[in-house]
């Protein structure tokens, strides 16, 4: 059932394609997705996680962003969140907008697409390895990977109202500060809601291609740092396909991860602020708690 889903996400991707083309409407302005309304019953039973220790708090506090994205029917995906459009500094995590931006260059042909450049990806994702980052920043440009963020297929930093994925300054030593974002002074920023559009389009296969959505969603794949999300489900549900990245920088821990099991797909992406949590704690918890709630919640209608 997968493969079949797949398979005919592809074709519809390609087929609307073909129809823009035709009608000669520019890629720029093809619009991006949307998540829907929060659903009743998945908002309610994260709004009940999250008035559980130790989360509650944390919420409180207002120290704690949270997105869900059940995709596992792309004709009824149903999304919950708290606090989600809230510019947060998210460390490592905005890498993604860097793979994006490198996706683009080569759409446009401004790079080729080789074997070194794909081990050099999975590098920056997988082993979060800040050098390689920041060559990939030189390689591509700010300003081309703000570009591509904001281009309107994506809409994955919008500077007018929610903000979303944002790469102002480079990682570790090299490259330093170029622009903050214009609404939170942020420098490495993403809102929950942004981060989870983007592995929702990625899974759509509209991310710069169909092609090159699987490709980067390979990238993802095999996280070579096990914690946070990635620690609570190998322990809770090790047979769980991930496809994630994190970001920890001092007190500010973030993680987004699309999970595939058992006939389900959903997306989870938590922010968090807190001098308390590590490579388990809060972040390891929750997507555990995140889980059952998707997984509990199979049979509960649409929110109309």
């Amino acid at each position: 059932m997968r493969i079949h889903r797949a398979a005919s996400r592809w074709l519809a991707s390609v087929l609307f394609l073909l129809v823009a083309s035709a009608a000669g409407t520019p890629a720029s302005a093809q619009r991006s997705y949307t998540l829907p309304a929060p659903d009743l019953h998945l908002q309610q039973g994260l709004t009940g996680i999250l008035n559980e220790a130790p989360f509650r708090s944390l919420i409180q506090a207002r120290r704690l962003s949270v997105a869900l994205v059940d995709i596992t029917d792309v004709d009824n995906v149903r999304y919950a969140g708290y606090d989600a459009d809230r510019m947060r500094y998210a460390a490592s995590l905005p890498k993604i907008g860097i793979l994006l931006g490198v996706f683009d260059a080569v759409e446009r042909g401004r790079m080729r697409y080789t074997p070194e450049l794909r081990g050099r990806l999975e590098l920056m994702i997988r082993n979060s390895d800040n050098k390689t980052s920041s060559d990939m920043i030189r390689l591509v440009g700010f300003q081309n990977i703000a570009r591509a963020l904001q281009d309107p297929r994506y809409l994955l930093y919008d500077p007018d109202r929610r903000g979303g994925i944002w790469v102002g300054r480079g990682f570790g030593s090299g490259v330093g500060l170029w622009r903050r974002d214009p609404l939170a002074s942020i420098s490495h920023g993403a809102t929950a809601r942004q981060a989870a559009r983007f592995f929702v389009m990625l899974e759509r296969g509209e991310l710069v291609s169909p092609q090159y959505s699987a490709e980067m969603k390979e990238i993802l794949a095999e996280p070579r740092i096990h914690h946070k999300f990635v620690l609570g489900l190998e322990n809770a549900h090790p047979d769980s396909e991930m496809y994630r990245k994190s970001g920890t920088w001092q007190n500010y821990h973030a993680d987004a991860m699309l999970v595939e099991r058992d006939g389900r797909t959903y997306v989870a992406v938590a922010l968090l602020e807190s001098p308390t949590n590590s490579s388990g704690g809060v972040l390891a918890s929750l997507i555990v708690r995140l889980d059952n709630l998707i997984f509990d919640s199979r049979g509960a209608p649409a929110d109309q």
